[in-house]
């Protein structure tokens, strides 16, 4: 099978994966560890560049790293706190679920479009780094929040 196809529905799987997580997410209160950590686990993929096959050019560092910025503004827009029962929760967002989805379809549309022209093993690359370019400032933002509500809470 096509590595192609086996990575899309790899990733249609990761995505209906996070939507879970988020919802359940929204049920327990949240911690700074909590928000920090996943970007942190997830920078161990960056491994993947020690390997010639995965490496990007400089350009193509710029560009992913631009476009995994922009989609992360949506997805902070989309996540907000609030202080329930002397506790921090993530709000939950119908707006984020339209999110996680449509930015999955335009990832999975992109690596159709861009894998008749990209080696598997750059694509590979930049799409990780487009996934780390969009969770770190969003991860970031969610911390700042955090703490305002955090610095907020243990005031009163």
């Amino acid at each position: 099978m096509n590595f192609v196809v086996v990575s899309s529905i790899g990733a249609v799987f990761m995505g209906i994966l996070a939507l879970f997580v988020r919802m359940k997410a929204a049920k327990k209160p949240t911690n700074a560890l909590k928000i920090i950590l996943p970007p942190v686990f997830m920078s161990s993929g960056a491994l993947m560049y020690v390997v010639p096959q995965f490496r990007l050019t400089a350009l193509e560092i710029g560009e992913v790293i631009m476009v995994g910025m922009l989609f992360s503004i949506l997805l902070i827009k989309t996540s907000k706190f609030e202080i329930r029962d002397n506790d921090i929760y993530l709000k939950r967002s119908k707006a984020f679920i339209y999110i996680l989805v449509g930015l999955l379809v335009v990832r999975l549309g992109l690596k159709s479009i861009l894998s008749t022209t990209i080696d598997f093993g750059e694509l590979s690359g930049m799409f990780f780094l487009l996934a780390f370019s969009m969770i770190v400032p969003w991860r970031i933002a969610m911390f700042l929040d955090y703490k305002k509500l955090y610095k907020q809470l243990h005031e009163n």
